[in-house]
């Protein structure tokens, strides 16, 4: 498989997870939160599957998004306008890092849904689920323009 078409495959097999209903019988909140953290964890794989794509010809030793990144190096023009991107609080890649951070964390990224019967609704509180899907889309309109400036080196 090429580098490329397993970064699709990541983002494929994400929006999967995505796309499964959680149901309605006593399991419902587990397997949403399951379906959520699963396709996290895929946006993660091919997150770093990207890096590796982009930054081939730079032959780096290691492509994690915590070193490439977060760290100064930036020996890549597509890893200087991802972290450009990532720096940016209200961009896809800022929101999904920060997720991945929660991922990694003690409590996780998918949170039951607190019921509060005095709220009626939530201004503004998407699920994480949709949020990821707009993030896929994202992502993927990012990794099209960044394959292009890749494949002129």
């Amino acid at each position: 498989m090429t580098p490329s078409g397993r970064t699709n495959q990541l983002l494929y097999q994400a929006e999967l997870l995505l796309a499964v209903p959680a149901g309605d019988d006593e399991h419902a909140v587990s397997r949403r939160m399951a379906s959520e953290e699963g396709a996290l964890a895929l946006l993660e794989l091919a997150l770093n599957s990207a890096l590796r794509e982009l930054t081939e010809h730079a032959r780096l030793a290691r492509h994690d998004w915590r070193e490439l990144l977060v760290s100064d190096a930036r020996p890549v023009a597509e890893l200087t306008q991802l972290a450009e991107l990532a720096a940016q609080p209200d961009s896809w890649l800022a929101w999904l890092l920060g997720r991945l951070e929660a991922l990694h964390g003690v409590d996780g990224a998918a949170q039951r849904e607190q019921a509060n019967l005095m709220t009626i609704a939530v201004a503004g509180h998407r699920p994480l689920g949709d949020k990821l899907s707009g993030c896929v889309v994202e992502f993927k309109a990012e990794l099209g323009r960044l394959r292009e400036t890749s494949v002129e080196w």
